[in-house]
């Protein structure tokens, strides 16, 4: 695995504890969650670097058509600003999951498409797909779900639906966590391709910073940047906690440790080494990682999402991160993904 030597693997076993927390169920995994709980609390890294290779077989993961290289963006936890109440200040609502989205899991009917399903509304004897981001908008009065909070600043929410989780710091100096509860069932629509395909941006420049530039230059065209996504994400309010957010296997994200992946190719809560560079650089980022989460825009096997941490510089990294990278998933012994070579 290039750059294996060059990371600290002793600094990954946190993230690899808290993976743990649910797979030590799987008697496959339990000698691995077991030593790695008795390595203590400040092994060296020699020391875990022994722990992973005793206990782990790397698998390196290759896409359909044979490569080996894929995409690696970034993603953060956004901190905005919000309220609990609707003000001239705090006029955008964000939405918890409406009571009447019904969801089609189709793998209960068609096994090989268990990762799949359908969000619908019920009209009469039919299910007819459930109403677009734009159509969401001109329904705010009738939808059937609760407003959680108001925020601040649209481009901010829109970006917070992005990642899937966040914070909004409320007047009063509180902070409350928000994670993702659902979607509306239309596949993510990038606006910074939009702007491009538009003729508004360069592609060099339509970062979420150059998004959020653009939208602050051009108020009255904000509704039609929005809506170019259909897809709209419902949030629910999480307990009060110091811990990164709660990714998609159940377990807190740790910053510059966890990353998403498409569980079809890499089980969750397996470690990931990582080879790819830093955001808009030749900089080596060879990192042992936890697959953790996943993500809606993170499909195939050599695709990973690498989460930041919180905050705006986060955001910063996560935004200029669009780089190729190599991926290897380390195993306990006996155990192969589908999908690797």
């Amino acid at each position: 695995m290039e750059g294996w030597l060059d990371d600290d693997p002793a600094a990954a076993l946190p993230a690899l504890r808290a993976s743990c927390s649910v797979l030590a169920r799987q008697s496959q995994w339990k000698p691995a969650c077991d030593a790695a709980s008795a390595l203590g609390n400040t092994p060296s890294s020699s020391a875990a670097r022994q722990f992973f290779e005793r206990h782990f077989v790397p698998w390196r993961l290759t896409n359909a058509d044979g490569t080996g290289e894929g995409l690696v963006t970034g993603y953060y936890e956004p901190v905005i600003k919000g309220s609990r109440s609707r003000s001239d200040d705090f006029t955008w609502p964000m939405h918890g999951r409406p009571d009447d989205m019904l969801t089609i899991e189709l793998g209960d009917v068609y096994p090989e498409l268990k990762h799949l399903r359908l969000r619908g509304r019920l009209v009469g004897n039919k299910i007819l797909p459930y109403w677009s981001r734009e159509e969401l908008g001109q329904r705010q009065d009738k939808l059937a779900s609760k407003v959680l909070l108001w925020a601040k600043d649209p481009i901010e929410l829109f970006f917070l639906q992005v990642q899937g989780s966040g914070r909004v710091e409320l007047p009063d100096g509180k902070t409350v966590r928000v994670g993702y509860a659902d979607q509306n069932g239309y596949p993510y629509q990038s606006i910074g391709r939009w702007l491009v395909a538009q003729g508004q941006l360069p592609l060099e420049k339509a970062s979420m910073e150059g998004i959020k530039r653009w939208a602050q230059d051009n108020p009255s065209r904000l509704s039609e940047l929005l809506n170019a996504n259909p897809s709209y994400v419902f949030f629910r309010e999480l307990p009060a906690s110091d811990d990164g957010p709660i990714g998609a296997l159940g377990v807190a994200l740790h910053a510059g440790r966890s990353i998403a992946v498409d569980p079809r190719y890499v089980p969750l809560g397996a470690p990931v080494f990582l080879s790819t560079t830093r955001p808009s650089s030749s900089t080596a980022l060879q990192r042992l990682m936890l697959a953790q989460d996943t993500g809606s825009a993170i499909k195939g096997a050599v695709r990973a999402d690498f989460f930041w941490g919180p905050g705006a510089q986060a955001g910063q990294e996560a935004g200029r991160m669009r780089q190729q990278g190599r991926m290897w998933v380390l195993l306990p012994h006996g155990y192969s993904p589908p999908g690797t070579r």
